[in-house]
């Protein structure tokens, strides 16, 4: 126990010095953050919407940020159009069951994206076949194709219109970085989207029969 609790300690303090080097480092990602957050707020205003997509943790965030969108993040405002592609067991087994794992969200790209949509491909490696294929796809539609990727950007920069690069080849510090990026999204999205309905303030005030909020 006593050479236990001190190899925990440095297991932390190890964790936590890499992840403020790598926060810190995204300073230089803020030009590209912000461009994204345009194309986002645009096709909002525009009748359009965000679609996600991952694999493994990287689905875990896309719903993750998909559910802030819909629902809430830290206004009590009129939901904001936004699908994860990684919730629906059936369209996810039949299309690879039919056409193979790698156009799992290729086909929903295909079928639900419309031209000024913005389709969000989250890849800590950024060599996902199934997500680089889920952006060629959107390219051809006419949407705005984003990626979230580790060091170096993978295949996925080739398709991508935007690329945010957490310069860290360490998946877990790769998707801290990305979760923090995109609360930062919700938040200016959340502030700066206009549905033409009630504006959106904290607590629901001004939000017409607004649905009752609690801790998540």
């Amino acid at each position: 126990m006593s050479e236990t609790i001190p190899d925990r300690a440095r297991i932390f303090q190890a964790a936590l010095a890499e992840h403020i080097q790598i926060i810190q480092a995204l300073r230089d990602q803020q030009q590209v953050l912000d461009q994204i957050a345009s194309e986002m707020v645009l096709s909002i205003r525009m009748g359009g919407k965000i679609l996600w997509c991952g694999n493994g943790g990287s689905a875990a965030d896309a719903q993750h940020l998909n559910g802030q969108l819909v629902v809430r993040f830290r206004l009590d405002r009129p939901g904001i159009p936004s699908i994860a592609l990684s919730t629906d067991t059936s369209i996810l087994t039949a299309a690879s069951n039919n056409y193979g794992y790698e156009h799992i969200f290729q086909r929903q790209v295909e079928t639900l994206a419309r031209k000024g949509d913005v389709v969000v491909a989250i890849s800590t490696s950024g060599n996902s076949r199934n997500v680089y294929l889920a952006l060629e796809a959107a390219r051809k539609i006419g949407a705005v194709t984003v990626a979230f990727t580790g060091k170096g950007g993978g295949k996925i920069a080739t398709a991508a219109d935007f690329l945010f690069e957490v310069p860290s080849s360490d998946t877990p510090r790769i998707q801290e970085a990305h979760i923090l990026a995109g609360h930062v999204l919700c938040e200016i999205l959340e502030k700066e989207v206009n549905t033409g309905k009630a504006a959106a303030t904290p607590n629901g005030a001004g939000v017409r029969n607004p649905l009752p909020s609690g801790p998540q």
